[in-house]
Parts: C-alpha cells; sequence; structure tokens
C-alpha cells in the first residue's frame, strides 16, 4: 500500500489560504483543511501546533507578500503611508484573509518586515526613540482596524449589499425628526458604510499622522 502523501508548509498553507477565501476564520478548522488535502489533522499538528498558529501563518504570508519588493521613499508620513495602502490592496485581494489578520495578528516574518519600516519611519520624524512604541501601537491598530473593516464590506454579496442599502435608506430617510432630528437633517447627506473607503482610509490614517507630527518637538 503507497504510503499517505507528505504536504510541505507552504502546500498546507496554500491550502488554508484558499479554504479561507471562502470560509471566515470561526468556520475554518484543522480538520476541514486535513479533509481537503486528504489527511488527517494529526499529520497538519507535525507543522503547526493549532489553528491559532496555522492562521497566524496565512495572514504573515500576505504582509509578506506585501512587503516583496517595498523601497520606502519620500519622508516618513509618505512611508508610512505608502505601506498602509500596500497593506490595503495586499489584503483588498483576499479580504477573508484580512480578518484573520485582524484577529490574530501574525509574528512572522511579514510581520517584522511591516514592524521595522513603521518603526524606521516614526525614527525618522524625530519622536523621542521613548515615544515610538506607543506612537507605533496607535498607527498599528489603526491600519489594521481600518482593512479589517474595510475587507468585512468586501466580502458582502451583491443581493446582500442591495438589501443592506435598503434598510440604510429607510432607517436614515424615515427617520421621525422629533425624535431624531439631527439625523432628519442631514438625511440626505449621510452615506452608508461602505461609500468612499479609500478616501476615508486615507484621512483617518493623515489625522492621525498629523497628531503625532504636532506633538514632535522642534530639536
Amino acid at each position: 500500500m503507497a504510503g499517505r502523501r507528505r504536504w510541505s508548509t507552504e502546500e498546507i498553507l496554500d491550502a488554508a489560504a484558499e479554504l479561507l477565501r471562502t470560509s471566515d476564520a470561526e468556520s475554518f478548522s484543522v480538520r476541514k483543511l486535513a479533509a481537503a488535502l486528504g489527511t488527517d489533522s494529526s499529520s497538519l499538528y507535525r507543522h503547526f501546533r493549532s489553528k491559532t498558529e496555522l492562521l497566524r501563518a496565512v495572514a504573515d504570508r500576505i504582509l509578506l507578500a506585501a512587503m516583496d519588493g517595498h523601497r520606502p521613499e519620500g519622508d516618513w508620513k509618505q512611508r508610512i503611508t505608502a505601506l498602509a495602502l500596500r497593506l490595503r490592496e495586499a489584503f483588498g485581494q483576499q479580504p477573508q484573509l484580512a480578518a484573520v489578520w485582524g484577529r490574530y495578528a501574525s509574528s512572522g516574518t511579514g510581520s517584522r518586515l511591516v514592524m521595522e519600516e513603521v518603526l524606521q519611519a516614526l525614527r525618522a520624524s524625530g519622536l523621542p526613540d521613548e515615544e515610538i512604541p506607543a506612537r507605533y501601537h496607535r498607527i498599528a491598530i489603526l491600519i489594521a482596524a481600518l482593512i479589517a473593516s474595510e475587507a468585512g464590506v468586501s466580502t458582502v454579496t451583491p443581493g446582500e449589499r442591495e438589501q443592506g442599502m435598503e434598510l440604510f435608506r429607510v432607517a436614515v430617510l424615515g427617520a421621525d425628526p422629533e425624535r431624531f432630528p439631527a439625523l432628519a437633517h442631514f438625511a440626505r447627506d449621510v452615506r452608508p458604510l461602505g461609500a468612499d473607503r479609500r478616501a476615508a482610509f486615507e484621512e483617518l490614517l493623515a489625522a492621525q499622522l498629523t497628531h503625532i507630527e504636532a506633538s514632535i518637538r522642534p530639536s
């Protein structure tokens, strides 16, 4: 009898990424992945100790691909903005994995490359070294949250999107002006969450970087 095929770590990650494109982190399991590969869970646990470790590795591959060929250019704010948009684009192509990154983060080479670039950019800003870790943390949370939020919207089906738009119109345009006077006043100008996502992403990031810049004391 032929022995069961041995899957490489990269092949396992390829299969996991493909499975996550049609599901989410909640419904994903090592058992389902093993079934897709035609093997048993124990063989996968030789490569990854847990589901969380596996998901972190999948997310890190997205970061690693996004950083491939990246060359920092411009001042510190331009560097962070370019990096954020690069990550946004990478996860935009695989939105199901954005939620994985936002929830589980990663600790591989891709994550270290992203951290290194942001930390180097912040050092170039003139911030004192003792302030940089906290500033980095705020930026990381903002970027991950924005990317995960946008990915969640992008995975909605056309039917679900149309239904959501109809509910939005009913909730906003049908608001009782006595109970919701501000909402009634701005009803025709308020836009749903899915509108102008890129512009919102850039504006929120720019506001955070401007806030950091304003705190830098001239040397």
